[in-house]
């Protein structure tokens, strides 16, 4: 046969493909891209009826063979149906709850009262720093429980009219009730030695001690060494509860010793150096500590 002037021809090819070979030569491309990327036993629309043929479920078409279900979807039919079927199930699927937070079961205990408590007052006698010990008792804390403290400001509290010259410091401990203390909103001394807190769990006893800061004096006149005397500060603390009596208190750190209550002050110290040793008297405790 002679191809040589028929149209689109040429010597030695095999003509021009006609239509339905190009459709054919594309599904066949179709279907070996598909069996590369697309596993088809997961495909939920694929199915196999009892003849042997294809079926796919989403549009209703039957197929001959695998190859012709995967090019099947990779159409523009079955590729509308899918969008169809996921914007209807959008639109029907009930709204999801949010998920739930974790809770954190929250231990309840019977409350059995306020705690017994002791607080000691004391200055340094070396440079006439103020500081307060605080014991309290829980004989009967609950178990795996520790002691725990916090300073409050006046503005949080909800119990007097705010007042910013006092401050609050709560001590808390199951099944017992949160005590506070009302004292001087002065700063408090951080310093290793100044700041330290006990639990005692032989003797369920709660020790904490801090320092306040020492204000600063005024300048003395050139020539006269500076005075020790100190401002004299509000009453320093105001508590709630019974007072137990208890030997059993470690030593502070320090040195520091306890001065009996109701000393009184006199109305400035001696310079140093004024007095010899001997001669010097003891440094009094303030009037206002009670």
């Amino acid at each position: 046969m002679d191809f040589q002037h028929r149209a689109g021809g040429k010597t030695g090819s095999g003509g021009v493909a006609s239509s339905s070979e190009s459709n054919r030569d594309r599904r066949e491309r179709l279907r070996q891209l598909a069996l590369e990327t697309i596993d088809i036993n997961k495909d939920p629309y694929f199915m196999k009826n009892h003849l042997g043929s294809y079926e796919c479920k989403l549009c209703l078409t039957l197929h001959n063979n695998e190859g012709s279900y995967l090019a099947h979807t990779q159409g523009k039919k079955h590729q509308t149906n899918l969008a169809r079927r996921a914007a209807k199930e959008a639109k029907e699927a009930p709204a999801q709850p949010a998920p739930e937070k974790v809770k954190v079961e929250v231990k309840k205990f019977v409350k059995i009262g306020r705690p017994g408590y002791k607080v000691t007052k004391q200055r340094d006698p070396e440079i006439g720093q103020q500081s307060l010990l605080f014991q309290i008792d829980y004989p009967e804390i609950a178990e795996g429980i520790g002691p725990r403290h916090r300073f409050m400001s006046a503005y949080e509290q909800r119990i007097e009219p705010p007042d910013r010259r006092w401050q609050y410091l709560l001590f808390a401990a199951e099944p017992y009730e949160t005590i506070a203390f009302k004292v001087p909103s002065r700063e408090i001394d951080k310093g290793e030695t100044r700041f330290w807190t006990h639990w005692n769990r032989e003797t369920k006893q709660f020790f904490l001690q801090f320092h306040f800061k020492m204000e600063k004096a005024l300048g003395a006149p050139p020539g006269q060494p500076p005075s020790l005397g100190m401002k004299r500060p509000p009453s320093l603390i105001t508590g709630l509860g019974p007072h137990p009596h208890s030997d059993s208190m470690p030593p502070p750190p320090g040195g520091m010793h306890g001065m009996p209550p109701g000393a009184p002050m006199p109305p400035h110290m001696p310079p140093p150096g004024a007095l010899p040793p001997h001669l010097r008297p003891p440094l009094p405790m303030d009037a206002s500590l009670h």
